[in-house]
């Protein structure tokens, strides 16, 4: 027999929208950006190292996760929890496909002269019954916009978050800091690369950015928030707002946003003997 599949469309659930900016100061744009609002997926990744050689980076992370999740969430049952990791199969599929990304660019940065020391962060969110697991390295981010309240889900791998945490900087010193963009984890930096992950539980009207630190370095999380919430309506307008005000404060680096609302629930499919299991566990 063969085994049921996780898997699920999701148009119509999701709204998302992306844009990116090269900015007032550089002269081409390194970061990349992906969303499927179809499977529930949303990727950027902000490259560094080299002329050109950034965006080579960010261009390999972006293509390698997107072909990796796309193919595993058509052939996988993405129900599955893995009890020794203690993660959904959904996230596991978009933690590998990071880290096979990982060693793609790597491995180009060291058979490449022209890529040598190239490197990106990346952050990804993956959509999948009723919650959203979530994977980063480096210093893109992840905001929740829930109810009235935005929330930074992910915490920087940098030297200056690093400082916060050992409280050498409070956190608004760590705003105004000069030098905020040594980051610590990086894709392509070494052959292995510690991916944190996190997993939650999505609600109806939830809006989740990601944004390279072109955004978040320029513009300060209370305008973000301001700003999400004027223009909440419309994201198009709400993300090209948010970009047009990181150049206004400077455009000190390219700036890149995706963005994706949560317009209704979506439970994955239940075989019959889930539903069984179920109704054994309320009795």
């Amino acid at each position: 027999m063969p085994r049921a599949r996780g898997r699920v469309s999701l148009k119509g659930k999701l709204r998302c929208v992306g844009q990116t900016d090269t900015g007032r100061v550089r002269d081409h744009n390194e970061d990349t950006i992906a969303y499927d609002a179809d499977i529930g997926l949303l990727v950027l990744a902000d490259g560094m190292g080299g002329y050109n050689a950034g965006e080579v980076a960010s261009g390999i992370a972006v293509k390698t996760i997107v072909g990796l999740v796309k193919d595993a969430v058509e052939r996988e049952d993405l129900r599955i929890n893995d009890s020794t990791a203690g993660l959904t199969r959904a996230s596991i599929i978009l933690r590998d496909a990071i880290l096979r990304a990982n060693k793609i660019i790597f491995q180009t940065a060291r058979t490449q002269p022209q890529c040598e020391g190239m490197g990106t962060t990346v952050v990804g969110a993956l959509f999948f019954d009723n919650k959203v697991s979530i994977a980063h390295v480096g210093d893109s981010r992840l905001y929740r916009l829930r109810a009235a309240g935005l929330e930074q889900m992910t915490m920087d791998h940098s030297l200056l978050q690093e400082l916060v945490d050992r409280g050498f900087y409070s956190p608004e010193e760590a705003q105004r800091a000069a030098n905020k963009n040594y980051v610590t984890r990086a894709l392509g930096v070494e052959s292995n690369v510690d991916v944190e992950v996190q997993e939650h539980p999505v609600q109806k009207g939830d809006l989740y950015l990601i944004c390279s630190d072109g955004l978040s370095d320029m513009v300060e999380d209370d305008d973000i928030h301001l700003t999400i919430s004027t223009f909440g309506a419309n994201l198009e307008t709400a993300t090209k707002q948010l970009i047009q005000l990181g150049n206004d404060n400077g455009g000190k680096d390219n700036i890149s946003v995706v963005a994706a609302e949560i317009l209704e629930s979506f439970p994955a499919p239940r075989g019959i003997l889930d539903k069984m299991l179920g109704w054994f566990s309320s009795t």
